[in-house]
């Protein structure tokens, strides 16, 4: 039996997870305060976020792991 393991990140683009988060967060300065990186907290826009974020790495894992967790807490949420 083939079981096919679940990716939540799977065919997401970075400025859809980027918009999803600002929205949950209702902004960048709460999601500064999440992940402390200066694209959120220095003047901030989707844009350049997302210029960073292409060309960091450990940036960018950061904001994959996060969006996962808002993904769980958005099923908990729904299930409360």
């Amino acid at each position: 039996m083939y079981e096919k393991a679940i990716d939540p990140l799977h065919g997401k683009r970075l400025d859809t997870i980027l918009e999803e988060l600002v929205d949950y967060y209702d902004g960048f300065e709460e999601l500064g305060k999440q992940i402390n990186i200066k694209c959120f907290t220095d003047n901030p826009s989707i844009k350049s976020s997302l210029k960073f974020l292409r060309k960091t790495d450990w940036a960018r894992t950061k904001v994959e792991s996060l969006y996962v967790y808002v993904l769980r807490q958005k099923k908990k949420q729904q299930r409360n």
